[in-house]
């Protein structure tokens, strides 16, 4: 279904992440905003695994509305906090996708735009 780039003339990925994904003509895109922690309810987990995991849920329901899955995610823009984030973030992106993995970036923001946010995702699937 998708072709993953990983050219063997780049040095290779630092973590399970693909360097580029090629989605084949004829697939739908959607793309989902960013996503936080926050349950429909309001409540924001303490714990930067647990916020990543819950973003990931989210994640899930929004593409299931387009009848896609965690499995149909062609890239991935994350955003922490703090460096000590990136650890549990990168735990749970690595559970939920086995190699080949999406085209991953992951990079550390001075805050979002409530403070007790760690993790925020988006995503871009196809299908």
């Amino acid at each position: 279904m998708f072709k993953f780039l990983t050219p063997k003339s780049i040095k290779p990925p630092f973590a399970r992440y693909s360097h580029g994904v090629e989605v084949p003509p004829g697939k739908r895109l959607v793309l989902c905003s960013g996503q936080v922690a926050i349950t429909p309810d309001g409540q924001i987990p303490e714990d930067a695994g647990a916020q990543a995991d819950l973003c990931f849920q989210n994640i899930a329901a929004i593409l299931g509305d387009a009848g896609l899955g965690l499995s149909d995610i062609v890239r991935i823009n994350a955003y922490v906090t703090d460096r000590a984030f990136l650890k549990p973030y990168m735990d749970v992106r690595d559970r939920l996708f086995t190699s080949p993995a999406p085209a991953s970036t992951l990079m550390i923001v001075s805050g979002f735009a409530r403070p007790e946010f760690k993790v925020e995702i988006e995503v871009i699937a196809a299908g």
